[in-house]
């Protein structure tokens, strides 16, 4: 795939998945880019952060990239003609204190990339708000829950145990009110 100024965030994601799977890389899709994916484009990132799940050395992630048009500067990756550029944080895959994060083959028009799940990109959004206050990444929590089905039950717990079940709270509340749903009265407290 050749990637221009008219390519979609979500065309750069596919090339970079392929573009790494074809060097041998595994890496998983997450944080912003995968939320605009999530959303449908309600959510807009500029950038693509990718956790890399294998052991390459910076000369062949350098030449994956170099493959579709990336080079490095600093500690990202530009393209000459898409304003998207690409990350590469420090691992390992977590949300939270939550290690076990299994990722799955998200559909991206007609192909698939490495990346969370909705339920996994909720949560790491709501990280967000949860230790920094960042009320950006609750409304986008939100947005991937009136997009996609997410795992309520699996989200409250995973609140519960990194001490935010009244967060969890404020979210579930927000999300409920977003869908249009009246919020029971033993909600509204809290």
């Amino acid at each position: 795939m050749k990637l221009n100024e008219k390519s979609t965030l979500q065309d750069v994601a596919v090339a970079v998945s392929q573009a790494l799977e074809t060097a041998g890389i595994r890496a998983v899709l997450t944080g912003g880019g995968i939320a605009t994916i999530h959303t449908r484009g309600d959510y807009k990132s500029e950038d693509l952060d990718f956790i890399i799940q294998s052991g390459p050395t910076q000369a062949q992630l350098d030449a994956a990239l170099k493959n579709i048009g990336f080079e490095r500067s600093g500690d990202h990756y530009e393209h000459a003609t898409t304003r998207f550029f690409v990350e590469f944080p420090p691992g390992p895959l977590s949300i939270g204190r939550d290690i076990a994060i299994r990722p799955e083959q998200v559909k991206v028009g007609r192909s698939r990339v490495l990346a969370l799940s909705p339920t996994d990109s909720c949560r790491d959004r709501l990280a967000a708000f949860y230790f920094w206050n960042d009320r950006q990444s609750l409304d986008v929590a939100v947005r991937i829950g009136l997009r996609e089905k997410i795992d309520l039950d699996a989200i409250q717990r995973w609140s519960e145990t990194e001490g935010m079940a009244d967060r969890f709270r404020e979210f579930e509340r927000l999300l409920d009110r977003r869908r249009g749903r009246k919020v029971p009265s033993h909600q509204k407290r809290g």
